[in-house]
């Protein structure tokens, strides 16, 4: 039995070797330092926060809804917008070059003293979603009435996106008042369908392009402070570097038809169902070795407890561990690879005729690992050993977007600013962005595009987005619009 003893005393002094290592490495491995230059940031301007929250109301009494890729369905409301803002900001259109593109979205340039410099582009959007049918009574305050009570705006809205838009205007309108005057441009851009795609933030991008305006760096929507991050419990400013795709694929079944009382061995139904099951059992991969979830744990290190610490810092051993932890939230999920999500099925004209062909559409957030080509094969090579399916994309694809860096002098600016206006000891950290944003149309022009406004909010409170209840409250009104400010007077200057 000697060599039974040798065995376990072997496989003991494996099993210290590795969590020596796994130790050591957790002491010893540090993230790679970022090589960002110090950032002096201007000081945050004096702001009336009371008639930013106005304005914010009387923005979201205008009902700028978007319902159908390529159509405005209530023109009126988008002008009655438009002068909204010309009454309301009177330095800005006294100072800023505006323009009308694709109809409704508008294009506002503040030239600096120095032309050569690459421009800063702010981002919002005009338009809304709608609210739900039936849903009106569930609200704190009526959907689109704006009203502000107890220290918050309530309204659709005020969230998304009209509040980064009424900050940047206020931010613009209380730097001229100071007598801004920059050196670098300085652009806004609010698309007017960016619920729908956007098409007029395209028409913008596109333009810029033409004149070979090429921005030092885009901010958007997409990531605020969550005072709640999953990850620590505790706040955290996360910064979107990159953001999913989107593409949704018709998926259909032929079968022979007839009448009900006959079925053949298989029916059109029965491929469509198994051709989804089948494609949910094959889910794309999902790493940590690179990417925005591997800055942000590199980010989150200093300020994790040694357990974390040890499996962050020995994804090698704990890799597999991780993903799977991460995995188990949907949330989480989506963070690691592109998901998949069936969302409508239809086919069959009465119940008792067996349809030749049924369809479902399933919807795809692209990780930018993956592009539109690639999820496409992998759909296919799903269903392959079943007969009858076919799966095409429909509609408008986008690809995801490119991942911005977060060692540039741009990404250093936003960092400092973000950590000036986040809980004292936040953390800032880079993040992928779930959903889709205009900004996907400006990666081609500018520098680098990142997507954040320093809201604080626990994850409970930002669900309320696209849901019942929207609302923003004055005092993360009054942190955006002092923000914005600081970023541009800093970069600008």
């Amino acid at each position: 039995m000697k060599w039974v003893k040798r065995g376990f005393l072997a496989l003991l002094a494996v099993l210290v070797l590795l969590v020596g290592i796994v130790v050591v490495r957790t002491a010893m491995v540090r993230p790679a330092a970022k090589a960002a230059a110090p950032v002096n940031l201007a000081p945050a301007p004096e702001i009336n926060v009371d008639l930013a929250a106005v304005h914010l109301g009387e923005a979201i009494r205008i009902r700028t809804i978007s319902l159908r890729e390529g159509v405005v369905e209530n023109p009126e409301a988008f002008l009655a917008f438009h002068a909204f803002l010309q009454a309301s900001y009177p330095r800005v259109h006294a100072a800023l070059r505006r323009e009308v593109v694709a109809d409704y979205s508008l294009l506002y340039t503040l030239p600096g003293s120095e032309p050569s410099l690459p421009p800063i582009l702010l981002l919002a959007h005009q338009d809304v979603v709608p609210v739900e049918a039936g849903t009106e009574g569930d609200w704190e305050a009526p959907p689109f009435t704006g009203e502000v009570r107890d220290g918050t705006i309530y309204g659709r809205g005020a969230s998304d996106d009209k509040g980064s838009l009424v900050a940047v205007m206020e931010a613009m309108e209380t730097l001229l008042a100071r007598g801004f005057q920059p050196r670098r441009t300085v652009m806004l851009a609010f698309g007017h369908d960016e619920e729908v795609l956007g098409r007029g933030a395209k028409a913008i991008a596109r333009l810029l392009g033409e004149r070979s305006i090429r921005p030092w760096f885009v901010i958007d929507e997409g990531m605020d402070v969550l005072l709640d991050n999953p990850l620590t419990g505790k706040p955290a400013a996360l910064i979107g570097i990159a953001e999913k795709g989107y593409m949704t694929v018709r998926v259909t079944a032929r079968a022979e038809g007839g009448h009900s009382s006959m079925p053949p061995r298989e029916t059109a139904a029965e491929r469509l169902s198994r051709a989804i099951l089948a494609i949910r059992a094959h889910p794309f991969s999902g790493h940590l070795g690179e990417g925005p979830i591997a800055e942000m744990l590199d980010a989150f290190f200093p300020h994790l407890g040694f357990v974390q610490r040890a499996v962050i810092s020995n994804r090698w051993a704990f890799g597999p561990l991780l993903r799977s932890r991460m995995g188990s939230a949907p949330a989480g999920n989506a963070l690691l690879r592109t998901t998949i999500a069936p969302t409508m099925i239809d086919g069959g004209t009465k119940e008792n005729i067996l349809p030749q062909e049924v369809h479902a559409l399933v919807n795809l957030r692209l990780h930018p690992r993956d592009s539109v080509e690639t999820a496409l094969e992998h759909l296919r090579l799903s269903v392959a050993g079943i007969d009858g399916i076919s799966i095409e994309v429909h509609g408008t694809p986008t690809e995801p977007s490119p991942v911005s860096s977060t060692t540039s002098d741009s990404y250093a600016l936003l960092a400092a600013a973000a950590s000036a206006h986040s809980p004292e000891g936040t953390p800032v950290a880079p993040m992928l962005v779930l959903g889709g944003t205009d900004s996907r149309y400006y990666a081609a022009l500018a520098e680098n595009v990142y997507r954040f406004a320093p809201a604080w909010g626990l994850q409970s409170e930002f669900s309320r987005i696209h849901g019942t209840g929207e609302r923003l409250s004055v005092e993360n009104l009054g942190r955006m619009v002092r923000f914005f400010a600081q970023l541009v007077d800093t970069g600008a200057r």
